[in-house]
């Protein structure tokens, strides 16, 4: 009772508290990252070896396994080892057990793999090492396309320009870009003319090596002048590299031009994108850490509009599948849920009570108890997403009981004839006790939540903080400023009130008269039921019944599906295709995609083709492209689509297999909810076949493949 008595001995004091409570809040409800979830902090170490033209079985056994021998002997704290190798490509994923020191396993997954060079293969270069997690999904993705420029243009643009101006935004990171060509100077060698010369295409290698030598320049001191002196080694033009001698044959000098020709040209290309069946670049912005995704996508739309400007003429810069959608959504959603809670618990207590003060009086408490929770998450580190926000959502209900339940009982005290002051004491005192333990008993609630391992924690430990503050802010606040604004505001109602009685109060008479006819006739039924047992238990039985009915119908998720209005169908050739004919196969996708989902309800279908260029990309996703032969169609529908997403995807894995026999289809997580949930895996379920003898693994694993295809 003694926070009451100094509530109502210092009403300024607590009112001073409210006003930083609401001023910080706000201030707080800015500053906080905004995030679709809180940060799962499950860190993985990538190590990303290449060497091109390595056959993945040999990589495997030369580098890649050699590799996690090493790192495992030297590294700290790893929970697993998940490697994936490729034709000229080893991707190993370090998995940490909690509370791991990342940077150091940085340092040491870097000093060990530094350590093997010199028994790997010659020439191999030392492996990329990046921290990866869960968190680390596309946030945005841009798409450069053009009728006039060339593919090797588009993407020398988007990585030497548009990524320089990207990354500076915190908490980016930027893949390479997916699809174009990247430049190279090529030499194309005529065999005959080789073979005729005794010569072979390493002769032409260590030529063009020998005449292309980048070396330091000096200067030269001529009477009062310093000359800076060049270097003749590097050619000014490329046409000028076919003047290269490359041997004597017969007495006479043999240059590059003699048995093939050097031009501008671009590495073999092993990765295509389209868009509208045009060839394009695909750029992905991923968000690393626990920056605001809100602020990440805003600052993106920002510096595009000068790149825009700048761009080359022809060039267009598209931004595609916005995922801030559902962050916005998400806050919007607990704002709607917040206000309506408001407006129906004031229309309660305006309908009972009669007195809008005391509906002004539970309107300012919600508000402020939510207020104190969002600074209370903040200073911890937490952000603004789905679990924090579902947990505010969840304590409006429990705000509501606190303020409700002093502001009637303290109206029931002055009903029994007591003055203000003693009605504010004792009805606050009242309920004081009960409340605390009841508020109490709510934080134990959320006690287990503590127990949770793995993304379960991460998720819904948040969520509990977000109750927990919210619900002890509001047993503080109905102890002290709710009795202060009872206090100074119902006492000028009751004077008004003695003078004459307002039209507001006919309207409360008038209520109070059809509630008492209410609850008459809801006594005649409870009077009904306890004379009619068997009846009653017998119609409770049947409506118990059929609930359990329906048990089985209802579906079993670790979290909700949401139609994000986007989808990823990945689509396999049979392998050994070639990327040109992979090509072809997508372009007839498309159409019969069109077929089922009308263009007018298609915003967007990017095509992305093999495997990118550069090995840097493989670090982040899900990697389910393996070769040239495979990518995935990426469809975000329009807002006046007719149907749900997920029911054009049944449409098309209906209709797909029949239509293309020799195509593998399977969809893969768009939006990225179920990116984060799926943590950097394919799909919701995943089942490994794991075994040393890789020939015994490969049947087991069709087996399982059937036995799972009939589910």
């Amino acid at each position: 009772m003694w926070i009451v008595v100094l509530a109502l001995r210092r009403p300024y004091t607590f009112v001073v508290i409210a006003a930083l409570m609401l001023t910080l809040g706000g201030y707080f409800v800015i500053r906080t990252p905004k995030d679709i979830f809180p940060f799962i902090n499950i860190p993985v170490v990538s190590i990303i070896w290449s060497y091109s033209g390595m056959p993945a079985e040999e990589f495997s056994q030369r580098i890649t396994t050699y590799s996690e021998y090493t790192l495992s002997n030297n590294v700290n704290d790893i929970e697993r080892i998940e490697s994936q190798t490729l034709d000229g490509v080893g991707l190993i994923r370090l998995f940490f057990h909690p509370g791991a020191e990342i940077a150091s396993a940085v340092a040491q997954s870097s000093s060990s793999s530094q350590s093997i060079l010199r028994w790997m293969p010659p020439g191999m270069q030392p492996p990329l090492v990046l921290r990866y997690n869960a968190n680390t999904v596309p946030l945005v993705q841009l798409v450069l396309s053009s009728e006039t420029l060339t593919e090797q243009e588009l993407y020398d643009y988007g990585i030497y320009r548009i990524r320089q101006f990207i990354s500076t935004i915190q908490g980016t990171t930027l893949t390479a870009p997916y699809g174009g060509k990247v430049r190279q100077v090529m030499v194309d060698l005529d065999p005959e003319l080789l073979q005729a010369k005794g010569l072979s295409a390493q002769d032409i290698n260590l030529t063009m090596l020998a005449q292309n030598i980048t070396t330091p320049t000096g200067d030269a001191k001529i009477g009062t002048l310093d000359y800076r002196v060049n270097m003749n080694n590097v050619p000014d033009f490329i046409e000028a590299m076919n003047d290269f001698p490359v041997k004597v044959v017969d007495g006479s000098m043999l240059f590059i031009r003699d048995i093939g020709h050097a031009h501008d040209g671009y590495a073999p290309q092993t990765n295509i994108v389209r868009d509208k069946g045009g060839h394009a670049v695909l750029l992905s912005v991923l968000k690393n850490g626990a920056e605001s995704t809100l602020q990440i996508i805003n600052s993106v739309k920002e510096i595009l509009v000068g790149v825009q400007k700048a761009a080359p003429v022809g060039m267009n810069i598209n931004l595609l599948f916005d995922q801030s959608i559902f962050v916005r959504a998400a806050i919007f959603g607990v704002i709607e849920e917040g206000l309506l809670a408001a407006l129906l618990t004031g229309a309660m207590i305006l309908m009972f009570l009669g007195s809008i003060r005391s509906t002004l009086t539970v309107w300012v408490s919600i508000p402020l108890s939510i207020m104190t929770s969002i600074i209370f998450l903040s200073l911890i580190g937490q952000t603004l997403n789905l679990m924090t926000l579902g947990g505010l959502a969840l304590a409006i209900g429990i705000l509501v009981d606190d303020a409700t339940v002093a502001v009637e009982n303290i109206h029931r005290n002055i009903g029994l004839g007591k003055p203000l002051k003693q009605a504010v004491l004792d009805g606050s005192y009242q309920v004081t006790i009960p409340a605390f333990v009841s508020t109490l008993a709510i934080c134990i609630v959320f006690l287990p939540v503590t127990l949770l391992i793995g993304p379960s924690k991460f998720l819904f430990v948040p969520f509990a903080e977000a109750v927990v503050f919210a619900v002890m802010a509001s047993w503080f606040l109905s102890r002290t400023l709710v009795p202060v604004m009872i206090n100074f505001l119902v006492s000028k109602e009751m004077q008004i009130a003695e003078k004459k009685e307002t039209k507001f109060e006919r309207y409360h008479k008038r209520f109070e008269e059809i509630f008492h006819r209410f609850r008459s006739f809801y006594g005649h039924l409870l009077y009904w039921a306890l004379d009619n047992r068997k009846a009653t238990i017998s119609c409770f039985l049947l409506v118990f019944a059929s609930a359990l009915l329906l048990v089985p119908a209802v579906g079993e998720d670790f979290f909700p599906t949401i139609d994000a209005g986007q989808f990823r169908l990945h689509v396999r050739a049979p392998t050994g295709t070639r990327v040109e004919v992979t090509e072809e196969y997508f372009g007839k996708v498309e159409q019969e995609i069109k077929k089922v989902i009308p263009e007018n309800e298609i915003a967007q279908m990017i095509d992305n083709i093999g495997i990118p260029s550069v090995t840097y990309n493989l670090a982040f996703g899900d990697n389910a492209t393996i070769g040239v032969y495979d990518g995935e169609i990426l469809v975000s529908l329009a807002k006046n689509k007719t149907q749900s997403t997920p029911y054009y995807m049944a449409k098309l894995r209906e209709r797909l297999p029949q239509l293309f026999p020799d195509l593998i289809f399977y969809f893969q997580p768009a939006d990225m909810v179920n990116q984060i949930l799926n943590f950097g895996l394919p799909a919701p379920i995943d089942v490994r076949v794991i075994g040393y003898n890789i020939k015994e693994n490969l049947p087991v694993a069709q087996e399982l493949c059937e036995r799972i295809a009939a589910v």
